[in-house]
């Protein structure tokens, strides 16, 4: 609804209409208020204007005419007085008096006047007062009443899905509130979770949109257009159609990437590889101090790397995680580490004399770091790894750089075709995380606002890497949901287990778009996240058909459940068909 019409415009018959009245209260209190059915013998519901009305069933939206203003409600039970209860039988709907009583839960306010929605009770309503069926069209309507006033008016709105049948109940949200403080989709599998990502980037390619995804399975390759391109990493099974091969380069890792990769291990191997890292960034800085590419040190002089340390800028860039070196040359870098802090003396010093400004030889350490050179080596090797280390594709960034600039909308990120071994999808995933966030910072996004949806988030968040001497935390995509908001960078997360997500992430997630969800730990983890769902709003998820979902969130105070509309490019998410694979001709 346009906050600029009338009441009268918006809906001319009227929010209280006689022919969608339910009953009167009964009983008041602070949390909910109970109202005596009117046709709770009714077999069946009831029709209007196009839509269904269940007059009083569970789960629907209700407004009861207040004395100041009206409140908006939903149907949270509905019973019979024990001494009513035997009087229902398979011929119930033959009693048109049943007294039945019905549990109403508030959840919030609407003025009179200009129809604006507000959580909470502004005024509690009085025994006898009226409840009616909220009309499906001021349902969906919501996320507009709900609209601080000032706003201007939207233009960019996200149809999603309806309230009810009728054409009219239609939901569009605005992209600020669903992405403005981060989203999630959640949902069971089965739910519709990957319908409603389809259907949101469906919507979102109708404007003048970034959209990055980071396609876990390869399920959203049917995507298609002028405005849509497709990038892939490692080699996946089933690619979309022009889909671009894509090298996520070494110059993307910090330290810690590279901990997590390798994962030194006791008192010995962290301290070397890191030594060996910082000796690398000085080869590629000052590439004097090199022989091949490496920094010798067994039984060598210290003072020409000592004079390359003392150069303008160079120190303070041999400590910084994001300088690059030489990987390949890590191994034998290793080695060199290998040594003892100081060297003998060359003669006529005395015999035994040692010498500050010498490394000294082998300290026998490498035999300590044998198990972290085979790793290294296994990790440079790996097929998983192939999209970093040895393939000769355009790099990633380059590609983000151009879809930031050009027209295209949606650029898709196919992470099937990575291995799960040796953590390459957690670390390659995180990697880009973080690449986006630095360019975030960089103010890249300031005028064009980028969301990114991680499918499957629970794969890639709040994954810790490494024993206890060398522990790295893989938390781009929760930094990002800490500080990208204010340099325009969203994320959407879609995930079937929310218990997964850390409460760091999920505590900056503004708006939830959760499916069916049957695990009582995910229940609690959406009630912790959102303080506006309770217990008996969370109820109802368990029982959510599919492809219907619950908008909840800070700027969806009141839950709005709505039936989403299925995609035109649906996910190809199918399991195996048995019947056709399994059959034997006869």
């Amino acid at each position: 609804m346009n906050k600029s019409s009338t009441v009268e415009e918006a809906y001319p018959r009227g929010l209280l209409r006689p022919e969608l009245f339910v009953g009167v209260l009964s009983s008041v209190s602070a949390q909910a208020v109970r109202f005596n059915l009117n046709d709770a013998g009714s077999p069946s519901a009831s029709h209007f204007l196009g839509g269904r009305y269940g007059k009083g069933e569970v789960g629907e939206f209700v407004l009861i005419e207040g004395q100041i203003n009206l409140l908006l409600g939903r149907v949270v039970e509905i019973h019979l007085p024990e001494s009513e209860r035997r009087s229902v039988d398979n011929s119930h709907s033959k009693i048109v008096d049943l007294d039945a009583v019905g549990t109403i839960q508030l959840l919030g306010s609407v003025a009179m006047d200009s129809l604006r929605v507000v959580a909470g009770v502004e005024s509690y309503p009085r025994l006898g007062d009226r409840v009616y069926a909220a009309p499906h069209n001021f349902v969906a309507d919501l996320p507009a009443l709900m609209e601080p006033e000032g706003n201007p008016e939207s233009t960019v709105l996200l149809k999603l899905g309806s309230i009810d049948v009728a054409l009219e109940s239609a939901v569009s949200i605005r992209p600020e509130k669903l992405f403005g403080r981060h989203c999630a989709i959640l949902g069971t599998t089965g739910g519709g979770k990957s319908w409603t990502t389809a259907r949101i980037i469906e919507e979102c390619l109708q404007y003048n949109t970034k959209v990055i995804l980071l396609d876990a399975t390869g399920e959203y390759r049917g995507f298609s257009g002028e405005h849509v391109t497709h990038f892939h990493l490692g080699n996946p099974v089933n690619r979309a159609t022009g889909s671009n091969p894509a090298v996520l380069p070494p110059t993307c890792f910090v330290e810690s990437d590279f901990v997590a990769l390798f994962e030194p291990a006791g008192k010995v191997q962290g301290p070397k590889m890191r030594a060996a890292i910082r000796s690398l960034r000085l080869a590629k800085l000052v590439p004097t101090t090199a022989n091949s590419g490496i920094i010798k040190k067994i039984n060598q002089s210290k003072r020409a790397v000592m004079a390359a340390e003392q150069q303008p800028g160079v120190a303070a860039r041999l400590d910084d995680p994001h300088q690059e070196f030489d990987v390949d040359k890590l191994i034998a870098q290793i080695e060199q580490e290998c040594v003892y802090p100081e060297g003998f003396a060359a003669s006529p010093s005395p015999k035994g004399t040692k010498d500050p400004t010498m490394w000294g030889g082998d300290s026998g350490e490498v035999s300590y770091c044998l198990s972290l050179m085979s790793r290294i080596s296994a990790v440079l090797t790996s097929p998983s790894f192939e999209c970093v280390f040895n393939s000769s594709a355009p790099p990633l960034t380059s590609a983000i750089a151009d879809f930031i600039s050009n027209k295209k909308r949606l650029l898709r990120i196919c992470l099937s075709g990575v291995a799960y071994e040796f953590k390459a999808r957690e670390i390659v995933a995180n990697v880009i995380g973080r690449h986006l966030l630095n360019m975030a910072r960089g103010n890249e996004f300031e005028s064009r606002p980028l969301v990114v949806i991680v499918d499957e988030a629970h794969n890639f968040l709040g994954r810790q890497i490494g024993a206890d001497d060398a522990v790295a935390r893989l938390d781009a995509f929760e930094l990002i949901a800490k500080e990208g908001r204010k340099f325009g960078l969203n994320i959407c997360l879609t995930t079937q287990r929310p218990r997964d997500i850390t409460e760091g992430v999920l505590s900056q997630i503004g708006t939830l778009v959760v499916h069916r969800l049957t695990n009582d730990r995910d229940r609690e983890v959406v009630e912790r996240a959102c303080g506006e769902i309770d217990r008996s709003a969370s109820s109802f998820l368990p029982n959510l058909k599919p492809g219907e979902a619950a908008i909840i969130g800070a700027d969806f105070p009141i839950p709005l459940t709505i039936q989403i509309f299925p995609p035109e490019t649906q996910p190809k998410s199918d399991g195996p068909n048995y019947q056709k694979h399994w059959y034997l001709e006869p």
